[in-house]
């Protein structure tokens, strides 16, 4: 029997379904988590062989010892994720020390990690990138700023989502960046980019060859959506653009991409934009190599009446799956601010809307900042009934 650990499977909350999956293909599925075990759900709970509290998964040497006692009780370990992009580089480390093969390691960090790095390796692909430069002195940014123009965007050039990102259109700005930003942070600058996000998620099998792809489109930048408080919206697609198909595709044979679930993002021209494409054209933006974060599994499932869980838990066990994809639709993520006065209320939304919503929650606190308060997910036909509907929930009075 293969031994799988799992990091973190009480989070995001959707996650013990992969745990369920992997279970039913026959692996032992081991989970490291900070969450005490009497409060994990009963699913996780029935999903698991074992389950290592730890009091801190940020506590590198309780992790090393879970690892260590489950390869003592079990044997060797044959996988080991989290699918969690915060835990990307604690993974590879475990996997690096306890001589695990499958999954990144460390030595392969930086050009999965680093937004600097990742360029090189989608212009292999043939995939243009932004203009950028590392921050170091406010003179050599200024000179940066007098080739590209303003706007510019900076953010830390190894993070995690949108968070400590800045949208300078000012000298005034790019001063006031230079007093608020940490100074132990290295931080990438680049040109700003006039497009929306399309992403390329797909579930990619041994050989680096997808088993199922999807996308999704992000109309306002995570960027805005937090730092302007916005309500989040994003959208799968019912049929993914052959130029996202064939960008991700390129992506995922110069990254070396093998047995993994991916979120790769580009961006997608809203006008002609010199050095970068004419509109509509794919420029690189970043990849992330686990599944898109919060409930976006879900709505993949929901938007081609399919179960990614079961596929990834399939390519994990088998390297191949046949479980269908079904009729497809436009499956929309809305997340509401609290403290807006919506025109229509809760009880509104789901009289008119009920036989198209597919979930309905309050949002963790930690996804908050990016997803919103309360969430809704609905799936529909036609993109102009998504449209109706988004006007509808997100208008205010």
């Amino acid at each position: 029997m293969k031994n799988f650990v799992f990091i973190s499977p009480n989070f995001p909350t959707n996650y013990w379904m992969f745990c369920r999956e992997l279970r039913d293909n026959g692996l032992r599925v081991l989970g490291i988590g900070d969450q005490p075990y009497n409060e994990l759900p009963w699913e996780l709970k029935d999903a698991l062989t074992e389950y290592y509290h730890v009091n801190s998964l940020e506590n590198e040497e309780e992790v090393y010892r879970a690892v260590a006692f489950f390869i003592f009780k079990y044997g060797r370990i044959d996988w080991l994720e989290s699918n969690n992009e915060y835990w990307l580089e604690r993974d590879a480390k475990l996997r690096t020390d306890f001589n695990i093969p499958s999954g990144f390691h460390t030595e392969d960090m930086p050009r999965i990690k680093y937004k600097s790095k990742m360029k090189e390796f989608y212009q292999k692909a043939g995939i243009p990138t932004a203009r950028y430069h590392l921050v170091d002195t406010i003179d050599a940014c200024r000179d940066f700023i007098s080739q590209v123009g303003y706007p510019v965007v900076v953010k830390p050039d190894n993070g995690v989502g949108a968070s400590m990102t800045w949208r300078l259109e000012s000298d005034s700005d790019l001063e006031q960046f230079f007093v608020e930003k940490p100074a132990d942070i290295l931080f990438i600058m680049e040109e700003f980019v006039y497009a929306e996000i399309n992403s390329y998620d797909a579930i990619i099998d041994s050989e680096g060859n997808p088993i199922f792809e999807t996308g999704n489109v992000t109309p306002i930048s995570v960027m805005d959506i937090v730092n302007e408080n916005l309500d989040s919206v994003y959208y799968i697609v019912k049929d993914l653009h052959p130029t996202t198909r064939e960008a991700g595709r390129a992506t995922v044979k110069s990254f070396g991409v093998k047995s993994r679930f991916v979120h790769f993002e580009f961006f997608r021209l809203v006008k002609d934009q010199e050095g970068l494409g004419k509109k509509g054209d794919i420029v690189a933006l970043e990849v992330n190599m686990r599944p898109c974060g919060g409930f976006t599994p879900d709505m993949i499932n929901f938007a081609h009446s399919t179960n990614v869980y079961k596929i990834w838990a399939d390519m994990i066990a088998f390297d191949k799956s046949t479980v269908p994809v079904g009729e497809s639709n436009y499956c929309v993520f809305i997340g509401q601010r609290d403290g807006k006065n919506y025109a229509l209320s809760h009880d509104d939304i789901m009289w008119k809307y009920g036989s198209h919503i597919r979930m309905e929650d309050r949002m963790p606190e930690a996804l908050s900042g990016a997803m919103g308060n309360q969430m809704y997910i609905a799936t529909f036909s036609t993109k102009q009934k998504m449209n109706d509907f988004l006007k509808d929930v997100t208008r205010t009075v």
